[in-house]
């Protein structure tokens, strides 16, 4: 790619749905009149349209952007999300919450895991959960904005809607939209750059930089440059999903479930005006009509959409920048939504690529450096998604027999070994899930370290007393201050069409 003489880049974006519109929104807003970008969908083809838990960078997405909080979520009927209660992942009938918190407070030299562990020998029993504040708000179903950001959360949504209020700002900002379906990729026979998208109409959509979001098709990552894909599907076995929508029965609480079965998982996203369901499988264990049978006797409130069937395969793209193209979004890889980090992985890589973008010509180097942060990026993530998978004691399926028996990388057998030897978390390279996230899934997953930091042991009985107690008393006292997260959403930002019940906008637009 070369732009010749003094006009704007020509970002040509294939594809819509919430990874489309959330690079022409980006782009648009920060580039302004440095980029012109065009955007190609066609609307006879569907979205995956799943992606409705997210975590908590999204709110800095959102900020970035100049977004409205209340406005968003008041057009995409979002609740707040405060983490993920996880049900029958070490055992059937046990669970644990994933918090967006931190817990407890940490030592510069240690975090507060070592000292809740050095109470513990000294008679301490409350759990770990009751020093995280966004983790006992969400058992008691509360929420509200605290002075200097103290409560870390995130969304529920309907990311169609989404996808929609993207659209219109993206609009609003000089996005083009060219409606139609995409009938080939015309590659640059001396370069092998991507020319121009044809399209089944005759038009034909030049650019400088083409962005594929085209989701798990991949039309030019893959279909026409040929990239090269990395299967992780011995690490994350399951590659079928399910997914419905069901009238809301009570008040929606401030997280997401996920609900292990002996060949999978189930989620349960609740949102102002309807709840989203699926069920996460293995197909070489449960038949996609029993795995239907198993979502729709267990979902709660009536079922109202055709149910959505979804096959993939877990993995990466090799090359997620490629000549002049970048994938964004399904079409750069999937990893399942066990830990809602879809709607990430879309962010991350157009703020990477809006950091990167070429002035006058593509720099190689850029290629190399984004493709290696987009990799490490995956690369963390799934480490962390397998581990709910590896480190649990069900062996009452064939399929959780495989997951305990499955051999992991590397770099996870030493990321478990570390805590379970020596309870320490290290955080790399800005990885998206922090110490405490790693502390409370593998705790939750039965992994109990053997040793402690030595600098909790200097504290006296009365100081670690002390601690212990100011910190659970600080945190009641702050949930037993908070609104119901239902009466916090219906003032802040409700939707009038949302009360439970309420069969206005059942297909979320």
């Amino acid at each position: 790619m070369k732009i010749e003489g003094d006009r704007p880049i020509r970002i040509v974006i294939a594809g819509g749905g919430t990874a489309g519109w959330m690079a022409a929104a980006a782009i648009a807003r920060t580039m302004g009149r440095a980029a012109e970008v065009t955007l190609v969908e066609s609307d006879m083809i569907g979205t995956v349209g799943v992606g409705e838990s997210t975590i908590p960078p999204l709110v800095t997405y959102n900020r970035l952007l100049g977004i409205n909080e209340a406005d968003f979520m008041r057009e995409t009927r979002a609740t707040f999300k405060l983490g993920i209660q996880f049900d029958n992942w070490l055992r059937e009938g046990e669970g644990y919450f994933h918090s967006f918190g931190l817990t407890g407070k940490d030592h510069w030299a240690a975090g507060f895991q070592h000292f809740w562990l050095e109470g513990r020998e000294r008679g301490h029993s409350e759990p770990y959960d009751d020093y995280c504040l966004e983790l006992m708000a969400a058992h008691a179903g509360k929420f509200a904005h605290l002075p200097d950001d103290r409560m870390n959360y995130a969304y529920q949504l309907d990311s169609a809607r989404y996808a929609a209020f993207l659209r219109r700002m993206a609009e609003a900002d000089g996005t083009h939209r060219r409606e139609g379906r995409i009938a080939q990729v015309e590659l640059d026979s001396e370069n092998g750059d991507i020319h121009a998208l044809l399209m089944e109409g005759g038009e034909r959509v030049e650019g400088d930089l083409f962005l594929d979001c085209t989701g798990f098709r991949a039309l030019l990552i893959e279909g026409a440059l040929h990239a090269g894909y990395d299967d992780w599907s011995h690490y994350l076995p399951c590659d079928a999903a399910i997914a419905v929508q069901t009238r809301s029965v009570r008040p929606p609480p401030p997280f997401t479930r996920a609900i292990a079965h002996d060949s999978g998982w189930q989620w349960r996203i609740p949102l102002q005006h309807r709840g989203g369901n699926g069920i996460v499988y293995c197909s070489r264990y449960l038949e996609r009509d029993a795995a239907l049978d198993r979502l729709l006797s267990t979902v709660e409130g009536e079922v109202l959409n055709e149910p959505n069937m979804l096959r993939f395969l877990t993995g990466a793209r090799r090359r997620q920048w490629y000549r002049n193209c970048v994938a964004i979004g399904l079409s750069a890889g999937f990893m399942e939504p066990l830990e809602s980090t879809s709607i990430h992985l879309i962010q991350r890589a157009v703020l990477r690529l809006i950091r990167m973008l070429p002035a006058r010509e593509v720099s190689e180097r850029d290629i190399a450096e984004f493709n290696d942060q987009q990799m490490t990026d995956m690369v963390q993530i799934r480490d962390f998604l397998i581990l709910h998978y590896k480190a649990t004691e069900r062996t009452d399926s064939a399929f959780w027999r495989y997951c305990r028996a499955m051999d992991v990388p590397d770099s996870l057998v030493q990321r478990i070994g570390l805590f379970r030897e020596t309870g320490r978390v290290f955080r790399k390279n800005e990885e998206l899930f922090a110490e405490n996230s790693w502390v409370q899934v593998m705790m939750g997953q039965g992994i109990v370290p053997q040793n402690h930091h030595p600098i909790a042991g200097k504290l006296t009985d009365d100081e670690v007393d002390r601690l212990l107690q100011t910190l659970r008393t600080g945190v009641s006292k702050t949930v037993a201050s908070l609104p119901s997260h239902d009466s916090y959403v219906r003032r802040y930002c409700g939707a009038q069409d949302s009360a439970p019940g309420s069969h206005a906008d059942a297909l979320g637009g």
